[in-house]
């Protein structure tokens, strides 16, 4: 009977998943060289703001002239612009940067599709693993920018909102760029999760949504009134 039962389907799975287990030690080695290449590198930035959006906007779009407006601001206000590296918004937020003579920083991504680095970067760092790359974005940011975009984008969105949440960032501005694109999850915030008591109407100041590079900037200003400090927890 034990032989009849048995699934030859099973023993498959079992060498494929101890294979994996004994790849997992030498993973961590990989990890942990990624961390470190990367934190020697983003710590000689300087001060650093992210911009996240999709890399799908068209590059003659309105978008993406204000991400771009906003990369030759943030220079002009003594910050560097970070972006995952990639077209889009990223590029063109790097082009701004880096035409206006700044520090203009890409944390690339290995990806099967569109992931291309742009060719507006003064540092490229290359990542393997998203959760190395994500910690970089928050450790090495003393604001963030959230243009239109996808998945990704509102992953990045999400990410910022939770860490400072919870505490596990520092309290940093969070810059929605968009009123008429964000309407919708603005609305669910407030109409939805407020309603329903998964966040807490206070949880809604830890963004501000703005339609401009302009008011963007200005926002970051006021926020860092008092001088740029180093806010790596």
């Amino acid at each position: 009977m034990k032989d009849f039962l048995h699934n030859p389907y099973l023993d498959k799975v079992t060498a494929v998943s101890e294979a994996s287990h004994k790849d997992d030690t030498w993973r961590i080695f990989r990890i942990m060289a990624e961390f470190v290449d990367a934190f020697e590198i983003m710590s000689t930035q300087g001060p650093l703001i992210s911009v996240f959006g999709s890399a799908r906007t068209n590059s003659d779009s309105p978008i993406c002239a204000e991400a771009e407006k906003v990369g030759k601001l943030l220079v002009q206000n003594g910050y560097g612009v970070l972006t995952g590296g990639g077209g889009g918004i990223m590029h063109a937020a790097n082009k701004g940067a880096y035409e206006a003579g700044g520090v203009s920083v890409g944390l690339n991504i290995e990806l099967p599709k569109e992931q291309k680095p742009n060719q507006f970067q003064t540092e490229s760092l290359f990542f393997r693993y998203f959760f190395v790359r994500k910690v970089c974005f928050l450790k090495y940011s003393l604001g963030i920018m959230i243009f239109p975009g996808g998945f990704g984008t509102l992953d990045e969105l999400s990410e910022a909102l939770t860490m400072i949440q919870t505490d596990k960032a520092n309290d940093i501005p969070v810059i929605i760029v968009g009123r008429e694109f964000w309407k919708g999850f603005l609305s669910f915030c407030r109409n939805t999760m407020v309603q329903e008591g998964m966040i807490s109407k206070d949880d809604l100041e830890l963004f501000t949504v703005v339609d401009s590079a302009e008011e963007a900037v200005e926002v970051l200003r006021r926020s860092h009134r008092y001088g740029i400090q180093a806010t790596v927890k």
